[in-house]
Order: structure tokens, then C-alpha cells, then sequence
């Protein structure tokens, strides 16, 4: 069963299991997609903090920013794969799309991607709170935030489950468009085919 809440709540847990232990995506079908391409966001997250580190030298950071490279790609990768899950169940159900249904503004894998990036601030923001070495002001400033990464989480995950509704009655259309990222494809980033040898003849 696809359920939002059931998105959110896998997000938000694995995002403190990982923070324990390894990162592992222990689920089947659909979870196993949405747990896949959340993983990718997790580990872009924290090569984004290593890259920002006034420590890190020029070697580190050149190995950081391909590491970002690749989990972007990847999460995009996943994204698509979301919103080709939810095709093959609206297909499975033989929904019938009403007359005149509407494309949503972006596609329910886009926005699991967005609960996703949320459930990694709320996170992080929470570990701010209970910084023992903070100062009053600072704590009071990420309070505030925190309860606003919830409030927005909150009608996400809202908003999430009544485009699942209605694309699952028929009430919306689900049209997925491939992104078709360049910077990492050879034959499309300038960068990349320009510095290959030509072939001869």
C-alpha cells in the first residue's frame, strides 16, 4: 500500500537509525524504492557537511564534490523510480483517469524527495536544541525553526497523501518526465566530450 504517512515515518526513522548504524535499506517493493533514494539524500547530506569543513584540503575536497556528483545523480535516478512504482500500481488497479484531470505542478516522487531533505533539518535542527555548549540565543533560534520544519512537514506530508489519493482515483494525472541530467554524461557535458581523443576517419 502506498500511504504518505508510512513514507514519512520510514524516512524519519531511518534517518535516526543511520545516525547509529550503517546505512542498509532492509525493505521490499515500494518501501525499498522510497528507502533507496532517501538513503541517496542522507549520504549526499553529509558529504555536503565534509565539503564545507575549513580542515578539508584540496585532494579531500575534489573526492567530496564527485561523491556529490554521483548521489545526486542517483537520487534523481530514484526519484524517477518512485514515480514508476506509483505508474505500475495505477496501472495495476486499472484506474481511469476522469475527463479533464490535471497534472500536479510536480510529480509524488519529487515531493517524497522534498520529505526526504525536511526529515534530514528536522533532524539535525533537534540536534542543535540540545546542544549543552550553545548559547540561549542559539537555542532559542533553532527552536523556532525546528517548529517550523515541522509545521511545513507536516503539511507536506499532507499534501503528499491527498495527490496519492487522487491520482490513485483518477482524479489526477501521472505524467513522469525524465530529468536528463548533462553534467554527468559524457556525450552531453562539453567539459567531458571535449577532452576525449577523436576517433580517426
Amino acid at each position: 500500500m502506498i500511504d504518505a504517512r508510512h513514507i514519512t515515518n520510514l524516512q524519519q526513522a531511518t534517518v535516526t537509525l543511520w545516525h547509529r548504524q550503517d546505512v542498509a535499506n532492509p525493505y521490499e517493493g515500494f518501501n525499498f524504492v522510497v528507502c533507496e533514494q532517501h538513503k541517496f539524500n542522507y549520504l549526499l547530506w553529509h558529504e555536503e557537511d565534509i565539503a564545507r569543513s575549513p580542515d578539508a584540503g584540496d585532494a579531500k575536497i575534489a573526492a567530496v564534490k564527485r561523491a556529490i556528483d554521483q548521489y545526486n545523480q542517483q537520487r534523481n535516478d530514484w526519484i524517477e523510480k518512485i514515480d514508476e512504482q506509483i505508474k505500475r500500481e495505477v496501472d495495476r488497479r486499472n484506474v481511469a483517469v476522469m475527463p479533464g484531470a490535471r497534472l500536479n505542478t510536480e510529480t509524488p516522487g519529487a515531493t517524497i524527495d522534498r520529505l526526504s531533505i525536511i526529515a534530514l533539518r528536522i533532524y539535525h535542527m533537534r540536534e542543535q536544541t540540545e546542544r549543552l555548549d550553545a548559547s540561549v540565543e542559539h537555542l532559542a533560534s533553532t527552536r523556532h525553526k525546528l517548529a517550523v520544519l515541522e509545521v511545513q512537514h507536516h503539511d507536506l506530508t499532507t499534501s503528499l497523501g491527498e495527490l496519492l489519493g487522487d491520482i490513485l482515483c483518477g482524479r489526477k494525472r501521472l505524467k513522469s518526465y525524465r530529468q536528463f541530467k548533462m553534467y554527468n554524461d559524457p556525450a552531453l557535458n562539453p567539459y567531458l566530450y571535449q577532452s576525449q581523443p577523436r576517433k580517426a576517419g
